[in-house]
C-alpha cells in the first residue's frame, strides 16, 4: 500500500511539476504538511542539499530520498518511477503530435505559455529553498529568525558565482568547507 501511495503521489507530482526537478519542491512541501511527521520541511531542505550535490536529476533524487524515508529502498524505486512515468508518456505523445503540428500558431502559443509557468514554478521552488536555508521560522526574536552564518555563505557564494565562472562542483565543495569552518 505504501509503494502504491508513493507511486501515485509522485506520478501526480511528475505530471504537474513543469520546469524540472526544483519545480517538485512546492509539491514536496505540501506532502510534508500532510505527512504525519515522516517528512518535514527541514528534511526537504536537507534532501535538497544532498540531491543537488549528487549525480543525477534533482527531482528524481528528491523523489528517491523521499521514497526511502517513507518505505525504504522499494519506496525509492516507487517514488522515482512515479515521478518519471508521466514525462515518458507525455514526451512520446508530444513528440508524435508536434511532428504533425509544429508550425501551427495555436501550438506555438500554447508552448510559449509554458515558459512563464515553468519560470514561476522554479522561482517558487528557489524562494522555498532560500527560506529553508536562511530563516528559522520557529525563532522567537528577529535576531534568531535570520540564520546569520548560512546567510553569509549564501551572499558570499551568490557573489562568487557571478564574478567567477567556475564549475559548480567548486562551489559545492567550497560551501561544504565553509560550513565546516563556520561549524553549521
Amino acid at each position: 500500500m505504501k509503494l502504491l501511495y508513493l507511486f501515485i503521489t509522485f506520478f501526480r507530482i511528475g505530471l504537474f511539476a513543469i520546469g524540472g526537478g526544483l519545480a517538485t519542491l512546492p509539491y514536496l512541501f505540501e506532502l510534508a504538511d500532510k505527512s504525519d511527521g515522516w517528512l518535514t520541511r527541514q528534511m526537504i531542505g536537507d534532501m535538497l542539499a544532498v540531491a543537488q550535490s549528487s549525480p543525477g536529476a534533482v527531482g528524481v533524487n528528491l523523489a528517491s530520498y523521499t521514497g526511502v524515508r517513507y518505505a525504504a529502498i522499494p519506496g525509492a524505486y516507487a517514488a522515482a518511477l512515479g515521478l518519471i512515468a508521466p514525462s515518458i508518456v507525455i514526451i512520446v505523445i508530444v513528440a508524435k503530435t508536434l511532428k504533425a503540428f509544429k508550425e501551427n500558431a495555436v501550438v506555438k502559443s500554447f508552448l510559449a505559455g509554458f515558459k512563464p509557468a515553468a519560470t514561476a514554478l522554479i522561482s517558487a521552488a528557489g524562494l522555498g529553498a532560500i527560506s529553508l536555508s536562511l530563516w528559522n521560522s520557529a525563532a522567537l526574536s528577529w535576531l534568531e529568525y535570520v540564520r546569520w552564518k548560512e546567510t553569509l555563505i549564501f551572499i558570499m557564494f551568490f557573489l562568487l558565482i557571478f564574478k567567477f565562472k567556475k564549475h559548480p562542483i567548486v562551489y559545492i565543495i567550497g560551501a561544504g568547507v565553509a560550513g565546516v569552518v563556520l561549524k553549521l
